[in-house]
C-alpha cells in the first residue's frame, strides 16, 4: 500500500515549523554572539559552529571580561573564536565585529609577514612581540602581544593578550620626565644642604671667632664674604662710647668715623680686598668717642672654607698713634738732621777753604821770619852770636817757626782727611808696616831703651790704606814712646785679635797714663795734657779720622800713673 502523499496544507504547515525552527536557531546565534549566553557561534564553511562554555570557565571569562587588556582566541585558521570588550575597544570595534573575524584584517599589510611568523610560533610554543594593529577608524595603534596554545572543548585555540603600548610609553616619558624632576629636585636639595652646611660652618666660625676675638686688646670684627659687617667686639663700642645696639647704625659704622683725608684711600682699599681676596692693611684715623681722631693699622684676613671659597672676614685696629707721632717727631728730626748736615756740609767746605786759605797765606809770612832769622843770624857779628843769653833765644825762635811750619802742615792733611771718606782699601801686612815704622822710630826706640812686644798672628792682615795705617801705627807707637814714666823703662805691646765683624789693633804702654775726664777730650784738635814732649796735639785726632773714615773706630783705656791701651778697631 503507497504512503499517501503529504497535502499542500501539510507543506504549508511543515514549511511554517522550519521557518519558525531557522528564525530561533539565528536568534541563539545572534545571542551567542552578542555574549547573551554562555557559548560562541562561528561562521565556518558548514554553517555556524557552536561552542559552549562548561561551567567552570564562566570564573575564567569573568576575569579575562574586567581585564584592562586584550584578550581573544584564535583557531587553526586565525579566526577569533573569542575576544574581551578591552579589545574591541581598543580596535574601536563592536564585541559582534571581531568575533568570528579573521584577525588578519586588523593587521597593516606592512606587519602582516610579522604577524604570520608570531601566530607559528606561537603555535609551536611561545611567542611574544611587538606590531600595530588597525582601528576602524584606521588609526594605528602600537600593542605588545603575548601567545600561548590551550585547549578549549578539547579542540587546541591560541589565546592572545595583547596590550596597548601608546599608554606604556606616555607612562614612559611621564617617568623619564618624572626621573628628571626627581634628579632636578636631588640636585637642589644637595645644593640646599652644602649650603646649610656652609651656613652651619659660618656660623660656627663666626661664634668661634666672636669668642677670641672678646679676649684681645685690640678693637676686632668680622664682616661676611661681601663685606657686611657680622661682628664688632668690646672694645670697638669702648672706643666709640656706646652700647651695642645704642643710637643709629650710621653712628656705629666705621665708615662714618673715618678721616676726611682717608675715607677715600681706605674704602678704596677694603672693596680691593673684597674683590681680590687679598688680605687687607691700611692706615688711617677714626674717630673716637670724644671726638678726636686717632691714627689706627687696620689688618683683615679671609677665612675659607674646605673649597676655598672666602666664608668671612676676620679683621683688628690697633691704636698705633702714639706710634705714628714719634714717627713723625723722628721724621721732623730727620729733616732738621739732614739740614744741619746740609750746614755742616758747607761749614766743612768753608772750613776746607779756610784751612787751604789759611796754610797758603801763612806759608809766605813764616817763610818771610825764617829768611829774616837766617839773615839775622849772618848779619850779627861772631861775638854777639857767642854771648851766652843768644843762643837760646835764636834757638827758640827757630824752634817756634819750624813749630809753626809744622803745624801748617797738620793743617793741610787734616784738609786731606776730610776728603778721603770712603776711599777703597787693600789688604795690609800689619807686620811689616810695624817693622818698618819701628826703623823710622829706631833712634827713639834706643835712646829710651823701650823693650817691644809684636804679636799679631791671629789677624796679621787689616783691610785698610797702607799709607794711613802707617800714619796709625805711627802715631800709636811713637806716643807710647815719648809719654813714658821717668821711673821705669818703656814696655809697649802691640797685639792683634778678632772680635766680631772687626779686627782689633791694640798698642799697650806702661807709660804716664791719664785721668778719666782727659779721656773724652783726648782725640781733640791741638789738645795736649804734657807739656813737656814735644807734640802738635793733632795726630790722634787725625788717627781717629783715618779710622772712622774707613768705617771703623778708635777707643782708649788709660790709668794715671800705670799706662794708656788704644784699641783701633778696623772693618772685615
Amino acid at each position: 500500500m503507497s504512503e499517501a502523499q503529504p497535502t499542500a496544507a501539510d507543506l504549508a504547515r511543515e514549511n511554517e515549523e522550519l521557518r519558525y525552527q531557522l528564525e530561533e536557531a539565528q536568534d541563539l546565534i545572534n545571542a551567542i554572539r552578542t555574549g547573551a549566553v554562555d557559548a560562541l557561534a562561528v561562521q565556518s564553511a558548514e554553517g555556524p559552529r557552536i561552542f559552549t562554555l562548561q561551567g567552570a570557565d564562566q570564573g575564567y571569562r569573568t576575569l579575562i571580561e574586567q581585564m584592562n587588556e586584550g584578550a581573544l582566541l584564535l583557531s587553526e585558521d586565525a579566526t577569533v573564536l573569542y575576544c574581551n570588550a578591552c579589545l574591541a575597544g581598543l580596535l574601536g570595534r563592536a564585541l559582534g565585529e571581531v568575533m568570528g573575524s579573521g584577525i588578519d584584517e586588523f593587521v597593516p599589510p606592512a606587519f602582516k609577514d610579522y604577524w604570520a611568523r608570531l601566530v607559528l610560533k606561537g603555535w609551536k610554543g611561545k611567542s611574544k612581540g611587538e606590531l600595530l594593529l588597525q582601528t576602524k577608524d584606521g588609526a594605528l595603534v602600537p600593542f605588545s602581544v603575548s601567545m600561548n596554545v590551550l585547549a578549549f572543548n578539547e579542540t587546541p585555540a591560541l589565546a592572545v593578550i595583547v596590550t596597548d603600548l601608546s599608554a606604556q610609553r606616555e607612562i614612559s616619558a611621564i617617568q623619564a620626565q618624572v626621573v628628571e624632576q626627581n634628579a632636578l629636585l636631588d640636585r637642589k636639595t644637595e645644593e640646599l644642604k652644602r649650603e646649610e652646611a656652609a651656613r652651619l660652618v659660618g656660623e660656627r666660625a663666626a661664634a668661634e671667632a666672636s669668642r677670641l676675638l672678646e679676649g684681645i686688646s685690640q678693637i676686632a670684627w668680622t664682616t661676611t664674604a661681601e663685606g657686611v659687617h657680622t661682628y664688632r667686639n668690646r672694645r670697638w663700642y669702648d672706643y666709640i662710647g656706646r652700647q651695642q645696639g645704642q643710637g643709629p647704625q650710621a653712628g656705629r659704622s666705621w665708615r662714618e668715623r673715618l678721616h676726611p683725608a682717608d675715607a677715600g684711600p681706605t674704602l678704596a682699599r677694603w672693596q680691593q680686598s673684597l674683590n681680590t681676596g687679598q688680605p687687607y692693611e691700611v692706615e688711617c684715623r677714626i674717630r673716637n668717642a670724644e671726638g678726636d681722631y686717632r691714627w689706627m693699622l687696620g689688618r683683615a684676613q679671609p677665612s675659607r672654607n674646605e673649597q676655598g671659597e672666602i666664608i668671612q672676614w676676620i679683621g683688628t685696629y690697633t691704636d698705633i698713634h702714639e706710634h705714628k707721632l714719634a714717627l713723625e717727631r723722628i721724621d721732623q728730626g730727620q729733616r732738621q738732621l739732614r739740614d744741619n748736615n746740609e750746614q755742616l756740609t758747607r761749614v766743612n767746605v768753608d772750613l776746607d777753604n779756610f784751612i787751604y786759605t789759611a796754610s797758603h797765606d801763612l806759608k809766605a809770612p813764616i817763610s818771610n821770619i825764617e829768611g829774616l832769622l837766617n839773615a839775622l843770624v849772618l848779619e850779627l857779628p861772631a861775638e854777639t852770636m857767642e854771648i851766652e843769653s843768644v843762643q837760646p833765644i835764636m834757638g827758640l825762635m827757630q824752634d817756634s817757626v819750624n813749630r809753626f811750619k809744622r803745624t801748617i802742615e797738620h793743617l793741610t792733611d787734616v784738609s786731606k782727611l776730610q776728603k778721603e771718606h770712603g776711599r777703597p782699601t787693600e789688604a795690609v801686612d800689619l807686620a811689616l808696616v810695624i817693622q818698618d815704622v819701628c826703623l823710622d822710630l829706631e833712634p827713639l826706640i834706643h835712646t829710651s831703651g823701650a823693650q817691644l812686644e809684636v804679636d799679631v798672628a791671629s789677624a796679621p792682615t787689616v783691610l785698610f790704606s797702607e799709607k794711613n795705617l802707617r800714619s796709625v801705627v805711627f802715631n800709636l807707637l811713637s806716643n807710647a814712646l815719648k809719654y813714658c814714666c821717668p821711673d821705669r823703662a818703656p814696655h809697649v805691646r802691640l797685639l792683634t785679635r778678632a772680635e766680631g765683624a772687626f779686627v782689633v789693633l791694640e798698642v799697650q804702654d806702661n807709660g804716664l797714663g791719664l785721668e778719666q775726664a782727659s779721656e773724652q777730650k783726648l782725640f781733640g784738635m791741638f789738645q795736649r795734657f804734657h807739656d813737656h814732649v814735644e807734640g802738635s796735639g793733632i795726630g790722634l785726632y787725625m788717627v781717629k779720622k783715618m779710622v772712622e773714615n774707613a768705617g771703623g773706630r778708635i777707643a782708649v783705656r788709660s790709668e794715671l800713673g800705670v799706662g794708656t791701651t788704644f784699641m783701633v778697631y778696623f772693618s772685615l
